[in-house]
C-alpha cells in the first residue's frame, strides 16, 4: 500500500507546487498588461459632446413651452421669442377645453396601453418559438413575418376599414386596438434577443424536469426577456400614443385620441399657434411623466441585459 500511494502523493505534491506557480505567472502577465486595473474616465470633449446632444434634444421641448406661453402675434414675429411668456396656464386651459383633452388622454391611455401590452406578450411568445422551438416551416413562416414589414400599411386601410365596419366596431376604440395587437418588428426584435441571450441548456434542463413549452416560457423565458420587453413596451407605447393616420380614419371627433383631438385646435380661418403648441405640450406631458417614473427601471433593465449578454 505504501509503494502504490507514494507516487500519487508525490504527484500531488508536484501538482500543488506547480499549481500556484502557474496561477502566479498568469496573474503576473495580467498585471503587466497595459491599462490593467485602470478605470477609464471620459474626457472633457466627451462631456462637451454629450452636453451639446442634450441641448439639441431638449430644445424642441423648450421651444414648445416658449410658444405655448406667448400669444399668436409673438409666435409669428421674426425673430421669434426665446423666453417663456405669461400665458402658459391660459393657453393650456383653452387647449384642454377646446380639444376635449381629458377624454382624448383617457382614450389614448387605453389604446396605447392595450397595444403595448399585447405587442410585448405576443412578440415574446412568437420570438421564443422562432428562436428556440423546432417545427416544420419555421424559417418560411419567419420570412413571411419579416416580409410584412415591407408592405406599406396604407395598402390595407380600405379592407381594414370595411372589416371593422362589418364587425360593428366603427368609430370605437376596438377598431384602433385590434388591428395592431401584434407587431412584426416586435417579433423579430424578441427573436433576435432570445436567440443570443437564452441558452439552450436552460430549455433542456426544463424539459428534463418535465416542463412543457408554456411552462418553460413562463418560468425561464420571461425572467430573461424582461430587459427587451421593457424596451419594446416603451417604444410601442410611444408609437401608439403618437399614431395619427389610422385613428383619424377609424374614430370621429366625439371619441378621439390625443393626436386626433389636436386637429380641432387648427380648425377655422384663424389658427392660434400658441394654443396649438399648448395642446401639443399637453399631449407630451403623459409620455414625459411615464419616462420620469419608469426611466430608471428601463435603463437598468437594458444595462442588466447587456451585462448578461
Amino acid at each position: 500500500m505504501t509503494i502504490d500511494t507514494a507516487p500519487v502523493r508525490a504527484d500531488a505534491r508536484d501538482g500543488a507546487r506547480k499549481g500556484p506557480a502557474i496561477s502566479g505567472r498568469r496573474r503576473t502577465r495580467l498585471a503587466l498588461r497595459p491599462g490593467a486595473g485602470r478605470q477609464h474616465h471620459a474626457g472633457p470633449l466627451a462631456y462637451i459632446l454629450l452636453g451639446i446632444a442634450a441641448l439639441v434634444s431638449l430644445f424642441p421641448l423648450y421651444w414648445t413651452v416658449v410658444a405655448a406661453s406667448t400669444d399668436n402675434t409673438r409666435v409669428s414675429q421674426t425673430p421669434p421669442p426665446f423666453l417663456p411668456g405669461p400665458n402658459l396656464l391660459k393657453n393650456l386651459g383653452i387647449a384642454w377645453q377646446d380639444a376635449a383633452m381629458g377624454k382624448a388622454m383617457i382614450n389614448s391611455l387605453i389604446v396605447a396601453g392595450a397595444i403595448a401590452l399585447s405587442t410585448v406578450f405576443f412578440a415574446t411568445l412568437a420570438g421564443f418559438a422562432f428562436a428556440k422551438l423546432r417545427f416544420r416551416g419555421r424559417n418560411l413562416l419567419l420570412l413571411l413575418v419579416i416580409g410584412t414589414m415591407m408592405v406599406p400599411p396604407q395598402l390595407g386601410v380600405v379592407p381594414l376599414f370595411m372589416m371593422m365596419a362589418d364587425l360593428g366596431w366603427g368609430q370605437t376604440l376596438p377598431s384602433v386596438i385590434f388591428p395592431t395587437l401584434v407587431s412584426a418588428v416586435g417579433v423579430f426584435f424578441m427573436r433576435q434577443y432570445l436567440k443570443e441571450a437564452l441558452p439552450d441548456e436552460l430549455i433542456e434542463a426544463g424539459r428534463l424536469d418535465g416542463a412543457h413549452s408554456l411552462r418553460i416560457f413562463w418560468s425561464i423565458v420571461l425572467p430573461i426577456a424582461r430587459p427587451p420587453m421593457a424596451v419594446l413596451f416603451m417604444i410601442t407605447f410611444v408609437h401608439a400614443w403618437n399614431d395619427f393616420f389610422w385613428p383619424f380614419i377609424a374614430l370621429d371627433m366625439t371619441n378621439p385620441t390625443v393626436p386626433v383631438a389636436l386637429t380641432q385646435l387648427s380648425a377655422g380661418y384663424v389658427r392660434d399657434q400658441s394654443v396649438i403648441m399648448a395642446g401639443a405640450l399637453l399631449g407630451t406631458l403623459p409620455l414625459l411623466a411615464m419616462f420620469i417614473v419608469f426611466g430608471r427601471q428601463i435603463v437598468g433593465g437594458i444595462m442588466q441585459g447587456a451585462v448578461k449578454g
